[in-house]
């Protein structure tokens, strides 16, 4: 694979991603939480800094942003709809729009629900998607500004893409996500043998991100609205996809 990816944890819970071309020795960087953790896995790899994507305006996402392009004055890419509470944009996007990066297409998709005007970029060429605080390691994001349906929206769009695509999501959450996941789906097989899996991983400090779309489609409850033995656990064996999901996502606003 040409393309590397590097995991940078930043904050106490957020995640950047390093997406190095080795042939072109070109790098973009997904989101900036923090700037001296993104500095030092730049430097001790001796790469710089082409790119920055930007998925949502959140400052967990975009603070570190000024310092980054001190050091490396790259170019930033965001939500075109959103750049009026994004940092200033040198390329706009929008839902379905692509730009090249190293030989590689990126395909933008508005992902919006945490936020209005979120965006995942969606590398096929790495089989990898950086779905931020949309699609997360058995979860979603909050919805802050968004409403279910488009929620919903956002994440069957997201299910559409090969299952074998790796999911980059924003923060290290996924420890707690599998509680609440088992309190839905407590019978998933898969699900059970995960969440153990995850209290392995992160009793060693291994990142659980990312995450694989086979993985979510399997275990993630907020993908899973269809599900007969979920809608039964809720009471909601006639209700829409996107009541089911509606209610998942309250449960665990409360859990």
């Amino acid at each position: 694979m040409p393309i590397e990816i590097v995991t940078v944890p930043c904050l106490s819970d957020n995640y950047a991603f390093l997406v190095h071309d080795r042939a072109s020795g070109r790098t973009a960087l997904v989101d900036v939480p923090e700037a001296a953790p993104i500095l030092n896995a730049l430097s001790a790899r001796a790469w710089r800094l082409d790119e920055v994507w930007l998925t949502h305006h959140h400052p967990d996402h975009v603070q570190g942003l000024a310092r980054v392009l001190k050091d490396h004055p790259a170019q930033v890419t965001g939500a075109g709809a959103d750049a009026h509470r994004l940092p200033p944009l040198n390329r706009r996007v929008g839902d379905g729009d692509t730009f090249d990066f190293a030989d590689q297409s990126v395909l933008v998709l508005d992902v919006s629900g945490h936020t209005r005007g979120h965006i995942a970029f969606y590398v096929p060429g790495a089989d990898a998607a950086f779905t931020a605080d949309s699609l997360m390691a058995l979860g979603c994001g909050r919805l802050f500004e968004g409403a279910a349906d488009q929620m919903w929206d956002s994440l069957t769009k997201l299910m559409s893409l090969p299952q074998g695509t790796q999911i980059f999501s924003g923060h290290e959450y996924t420890a707690s996500n599998a509680k609440f996941a088992l309190t839905i789906d407590p019978d998933n097989p898969e699900l059970i043998s995960r969440s153990k899996e995850i209290a392995t991983a992160r009793a060693a400090g291994i990142p659980t991100v990312p995450s694989t779309l086979a993985q979510e489609m399997a275990t993630n409850p907020f993908l899973r609205a269809s599900n007969p033995d979920i809608r039964h656990r809720l009471g909601l064996p006639d209700a829409t996809d996107v009541q089911v999901f509606a209610e998942i996502r309250a449960r665990k606003d409360a859990f």
